[in-house]
């Protein structure tokens, strides 16, 4: 046993903690949750905690039901909002097969054999995303979104329920080891963003998860709801998961050269060339559900189109402002990642993609200076820009014929998430909108 384990056991008997849970997620991205009583933790450390793959979305085949959580021990935190008169931990958790192997179908296995790779050429991947969601009254349902204010971006609202909102989910996350860099009220009304700060890809993964639970915890306690969804409102902005991406070597940020223009490195420029080569066969899963491509095609900001450029928010892809003290901030922001994303698999293209750049040396075509959502279509032809998906359908076919995606999600997990987009277009396809409705509607 490895001396985090100790720890973690240690500090599970000091604190009297009588509930560990167990979390990892399915393909779809979605949280799942065994409680276990610590008598057993020792056991899940060496040996894992059996359960039903077969009833997970992606997980197994029913004739292959059998497989393990094993608790990663540098995981380990107390849920704060539990409390402390009946203490309840959390860890998340590798999947394992009955033999002790890591199950090729676990997204998080998923992420860490692409990090892996990206060791193998010497750099540590940093991530550093900004979760955007709604903030909505109670009672919810289908024909009842109500923000809960008004507001735009960046305002204050004196009492709102936004601020108080975001100041305990904030103090929360901060008591479970998540440093957060911002938070503020976004574009659309009762819309919030929370920007947590850089750390390793897998750690990032691990973090927007358990932000998006915090966050909908928050919001229940105080008789709200969060809503993830990409595009909840017609008239109003979609929710993105903008996500900052950047390369260590050592120390060093191999995206930072002096001499590079906007301070970017060679390698910087490779990486983004492969992410804008293969940006469409991943938006799959970077935008993995119907409603993904209403919020890129729905206006408010979302990226439509494949280009960089440096503080052009209209680009796929932005080189933010560069800090002269903080060679450290040299990075990259990918614009099209939403907040409904399975974030390990969508980790793991978006690397893969731009590790493929730098591996072919893919030489990054001139940056859009323009708008790129008033130019014609003729003009953005003449400028090679090509458009995303316009939807999960043309996503999916792309994502069918992408061996780069294939060889980052491994057969597994690749075969379920093209059955199950598939399906998901193939529900929507058949359903009938009030809006066909109204425009076939005679009143007399």
């Amino acid at each position: 046993m490895d001396s985090i384990q100790e720890k973690v056991l240690r500090e599970v008997a000091a604190r009297d903690i009588r509930f560990i849970r167990l979390w990892f997620t399915d393909v779809a991205g979605v949280l799942k949750s065994v409680a276990i009583d610590p008598g057993e933790l020792e056991d899940a450390f060496a040996e894992g905690i059996g359960f039903d793959g077969s009833v997970i979305e992606g997980m197994t085949r029913v004739h292959e039901s059998d497989m393990l959580l094993r608790p990663d021990a540098s995981t380990f935190q107390m849920l704060p909002w539990r409390g402390e008169e009946d203490p309840v931990a959390r860890m998340f958790c590798d999947v394992l097969t009955p033999d002790g192997q890591a199950a090729r179908s676990d997204p998080r296995g998923v992420l860490e054999r692409v990090v892996e790779r990206a060791q193998e050429r010497g750099f540590t991947v940093m991530v550093h995303p900004e979760i955007e969601f709604y903030l909505l009254q109670q009672p919810i349902s289908v024909d009842n979104l109500k923000p809960v204010d008004s507001a735009g971006y960046f305002d204050h609202v004196a009492r709102g329920h936004s601020n108080d909102f975001r100041r305990r989910a904030v103090r929360m996350l901060e008591d479970m080891g998540i440093a957060v860099e911002f938070s503020h009220h976004e574009g659309g009304p009762g819309q919030n963003e929370i920007d947590l700060r850089a750390v390793d890809a897998v750690s990032a993964a691990d973090n927007i998860m358990t932000a998006r639970t915090v966050i909908e915890e928050v919001a229940l306690r105080e008789n709200l709801a969060a809503l993830f969804m990409p595009k909840p409102f017609i008239d109003h902005p979609g929710s993105g998961m903008h996500t900052h991406l950047s390369l260590l070597e050592g120390e060093e940020n191999a995206f930072y050269d002096p001499s590079g223009d906007y301070q970017l490195s060679r390698t910087g420029r490779h990486f983004i060339a492969g992410l804008l080569e293969h940006a469409r066969e991943i938006a799959a899963v970077t935008n993995q559900h119907v409603n993904s491509y209403k919020r890129l095609w729905g206006g408010g900001e979302a990226p439509s189109y494949v280009c960089w450029g440096h503080n052009n928010r209209s680009a796929l892809i932005r080189v933010p402002l560069y800090k002269p003290e903080k060679r450290t901030a040299a990075r990259i922001e990918y614009r099209a990642l939403d907040p409904a994303a399975n974030p390990y698999l969508a980790l793991a293209v978006l690397i893969t993609a731009g590790l493929d750049g730098i591996e072919h040396r893919l030489e990054l075509v001139p940056e859009a200076e323009d708008n790129v959502w008033d130019l014609t279509d003729r003009e953005r032809q003449v400028m090679g820009i090509e458009a995303l998906p316009t939807s999960l359908a043309s996503a999916v076919r792309l994502m069918r014929e992408s061996d780069l995606v294939a060889g980052a999600l491994g057969e597994e997990v690749f075969d379920y998430v093209v059955r199950n987009k598939e399906k998901e277009w193939r529900e929507y396809r058949q359903q009938v909108t009030p809006q066909e409705i109204r425009q076939f509607l005679k009143v007399y």
